[in-house]
């Protein structure tokens, strides 16, 4: 599980150190992911090395939902005054993932068969 742990958290630093190296408008986060797949994909880094560390992350990802609802809460009256645009933004978004989700799976549905 160390490996595993230390592994993400490399791919992460490395993201963060890419991200404000070159300043980018990607966060360093989704750059340490897109690290993380570029490694798996090569294969200098095996998916037994990480599931260990990804169950711990993901039996205990409730925890890292607070900060973003103790951040709605500070920002509680900006959502107040603008709960039209921002309620419309979430369901159009909504509809666009879902039929996103529908025909990539319709798509690879037909690619099986």
């Amino acid at each position: 599980m160390i490996r595993g742990m230390a592994i993400l958290l490399l791919l992460q630093f490395l993201g963060e150190l890419l991200s404000t190296w070159m300043t980018l408008p990607i966060p360093g986060n989704v750059i340490g992911m897109g690290l993380l797949l570029v490694a798996l994909l090569i294969g200098w880094v095996k998916v037994d090395w990480l599931e260990e560390a990804a169950d711990l992350l993901l039996s205990n990802m409730a925890l890292f939902f607070v900060p973003a609802g103790v951040g709605v809460m500070v920002y509680a009256d900006l959502i107040s005054r603008e709960w039209l645009p921002i309620s419309v933004g979430l369901v159009l978004s909504t509809f666009c993932v879902i039929a996103v989700t529908g025909w990539v799976e319709q798509s690879l549905s037909r690619r099986g068969e």
